[in-house]
This record gives C-alpha cells, structure tokens and sequence, in this order.
C-alpha cells in the first residue's frame, strides 16, 4: 500500500489538515477520521476525468488551508475537533481495475481496524464495491448499512460485458453479502435507467429506492426520516456514498453522466448533515467529481463541502452538543 501524496499534481492535504502514511500506524494513532484519494475512473461509462476529482475535492475552497474551518451553523470545527488525517492518494494505475480496487479495499479496512473512519475521495464510483467492503471485513458482513445519494442505481449485472464499473458496484456488494439489500437506500434516482430485469432484482433484493419525483413530492425531510429507522435496524453502522450526479447539473456539471432534475445543492449538504449527526456513519466516499467538465469549480467546491458538512457533524455528534436547524443563529 504505497503512500505516494497526491498521484495528479502537487502534494498536498485536504485543507492543510496532517498527512498520514497508512503503512505508519504511529502517524495515525488515535485517528478519528482519515481521508484518501481513490483516483481512478477506468470503470466509467461515459465521460471519463474524475480520476483527477481527490485533487480538485482538497483545494476546492477559497479559504487558506490552514487546517481549520469552523461550522457556522453547528458552532464546532470539525478540522480540530476531531483527530483528523489525510493519507493522499493511494498508488491505483489505471490498467488493471480490479487490482486498484483491492489496493483500497485493504486501505479502508484497515483504516477501520485502526478505529477511524475512512473519508474516501473518488474517483467513480467503482470505489464503492471495495471501500464498503474493506469495512465490513472489519464489522461484519451485514452489519453495515448503506445511504446511496445518485441520479442512478449503479446496480447493473455487467458494464459493457465487465462485472467491475461505476454502473454496477451496488450489485456486486449486495452479491457479495456485504451489505444486505434491504439495508441498501438510494436517494435521488431519476432518468431512463435502470430496465426492468435490473429494477425486479433490486425488489427481489429489498431495495429501497428514493425517486426525485417521490422527494420532490413527499419532501427530503419525510424521506430521511423514514430511511433512517431502516437504516439503524440490525446493523452497526452506516456507510455514506455521495455520488455528485445526484445534484442537478446546473449546479454541478462536473461529473461523467449528468442527468437533469436532480437536488440542489443545500439539500444534499443539509442531508449529508443530518445524517452524519443522527446516524453512527462508519465510512464515507463522495465520487464522480470530474474536473474536466467543471465549471468555475463548482462541483469540486460543492464536493468539499460535502466533505466538510460530514466532518463537521461527526464532531458534533462525538461531543453530544445538541443542534436545533430553526434556532436563531445568534442563539446558539
């Protein structure tokens, strides 16, 4: 497991946060959260760039990286609240996908054996076949529950004749029995895929799938409420995926399949938030950040907000400080 800093351009931290080297448990002893790049897109389908999203994700803010950013609304600072460290990129050459994705399979378990959470920065979202199942090797098969944010359900069976792919990672962890399919929730689908045979297996599996239309109908808050009692019940954990795509294009079009219709900006932060607050989150990636398609930045900058929103709510929930989102700001 090569620690190499930055594997596309300069080296540096997510925001000047301490740099860690994953095959030095004296450089993250005591760790509550770690983050590393996953930066490869060998399984994408279409656009291809978000191989270069860990880079664009850790310098997407016009702030200085000084290793601090305290939370406005949650009153705390993530960045030094917690024990936090950035590993870089791990060494995922693009020839051989399979053997990339077992590279960070090992990273996240033993990232998780170590006590920390690991905050995955892709990359596609092929990464989520083996950064969830690095985890459940630690906790269990099973036992780890996953909230999936996209436009799709990445539950195909084969990706132009490949089992590995960003279209198909959700099938081949529930296959593998690392997440339960009636554990497994999806926000924010929408557009022409998946087809029948791949939706009846999805049902066949427990899925629950949120649809934009059923959130724009029924509202995020009822829909996060109601996910949540799932997402607690028999299981040890929660593993969060972000796939950028699930934000509509007007505000983020830096990503490989863009599909309209989808949320703004504040409600996935607001969701990221929420459930990084109330649910025991043991690991998160946030993929699909594709800077070649980027506008003015802001994709990567949402993307490290979402990033920062997780982190700052872990802290919050750690210290056990109460939050109230309709308090007055000055109140607080």
């Amino acid at each position: 497991m090569t620690n190499i800093g930055n594997m596309y351009g300069p080296n540096f931290t997510f925001l000047g946060i301490p740099a860690c080297d994953l095959d030095k448990p004296d450089t993250y002893k005591g760790a509550d959260v770690i983050i590393i790049g996953a930066p490869i897109d060998s399984g994408t389908s279409h656009r291809s760039g978000a191989k270069f999203g860990p880079q664009a994700i850790r310098m997407g803010d016009y702030l200085p990286h000084d290793g601090e950013r305290r939370h406005l609304a949650l009153r705390i600072d993530g960045l030094k609240e917690l024990k936090i460290f950035d590993a870089g990129d791990l060494l995922m050459p693009p020839g051989n996908l399979e053997e990339a994705l077992l590279v960070l399979k090992k990273a996240t378990e033993k990232i998780s054996r170590a006590g920390a959470i690991p905050v995955v920065l892709g990359g596609d979202h092929s990464i989520a076949s083996a950064d969830v199942a690095g985890i459940a090797e630690h906790l269990g098969k099973g036992r780890v529950s996953m909230i999936h944010f996209d436009a799709h359900a990445d539950t195909g069976d084969l990706q132009f004749g490949a089992l590995v792919g960003h279209g198909t990672p959700m099938r081949r962890l529930i296959d593998s029995g690392y997440v339960r399919g009636d554990r497994f929730l999806q926000l924010g689908l929408r557009g022409y895929w998946p087809d029948e045979v791949t939706l009846n297996w999805m049902k066949d599996k427990g899925m629950r799938s949120y649809e934009m239309t059923e959130i724009h109908h029924r509202g995020l808050t009822k829909v996060l409420d109601e996910s949540f009692a799932t997402l607690t019940k028999d299981c040890d954990g929660v593993f969060l995926s972000v796939d950028i795509d699930v934000v509509d294009p007007g505000m983020a079009p830096g990503t490989g399949t863009p599909e309209p219709g989808g949320m703004t900006s504040r409600e996935l932060l607001e969701a990221v938030r929420r459930i990084c607050l109330e649910l025991p989150v043991v690991g998160i990636d946030v993929v699909e950040v594709s800077p070649p398609f980027d506008s003015a930045d802001i994709t990567a900058i949402l993307a490290n907000r979402v990033v920062l929103e997780a982190v700052s709510a872990i802290a919050k929930r750690k210290r056990g400080d109460s939050y109230l989102p309709t308090q007055n700001l000055l109140d607080r």
